[in-house]
């Protein structure tokens, strides 16, 4: 599904999110920031004492998926808090497939997807709130997840 542009690189700020409910043009969906979205392999060194080479062997380990935080205005809705609250108290259908969509500039077209497989909310913030200030309330959630897909 990636599109590739070689020319120009495609700007960041047209994107969809889907919470795992289906629905990335919803309000709850629509995020200001997304940041964080990574894996890496962890690398073990290892060399058997009769080794010819005077040098370390390196073994592919485990692969580790970066939390990925998510930034929005408070807009009241507490489908987020639902959520949260299904994983504070162990219900096993709360991990969900989050996916984060990347389109062109006119929103035609799809040019990057990441799929966030097994997601749970692991922090959510408020704030901070200030009486003297102008700026929109913002809230901000942490996501954890078990494994990165690209599309």
């Amino acid at each position: 599904m990636a599109v590739l542009r070689a020319k120009r690189p495609y700007v960041q700020f047209n994107f969809l999110v889907d919470l795992g409910d289906g629905n990335p043009e919803s309000p709850e969906a629509g995020f200001q920031e997304i940041s964080g979205i990574g894996m890496e392999v962890t690398v073990s060194e290892y060399r058997p004492g009769n080794s010819m080479e005077n040098s370390v062997m390196k073994i592919t380990g485990m692969n580790k998926s970066t939390d990925v935080t998510l930034k929005r205005g408070v807009i009241g809705s507490l489908n987020l808090y639902k959520w949260l609250d299904q994983i504070r108290n162990g219900d096993q259908d709360a991990l969900r497939t989050v996916t984060i969509t990347l389109k062109n500039e006119d929103h035609t077209q799809d040019v990057q997807v990441w799929k966030l497989l097994r997601a749970r909310i692991i922090k959510h913030t408020s704030g901070p709130l200030n009486a003297k200030g102008t700026d929109v309330a913002m809230e901000e959630l942490v996501l954890a997840y078990e494994r990165l897909e690209m599309e």
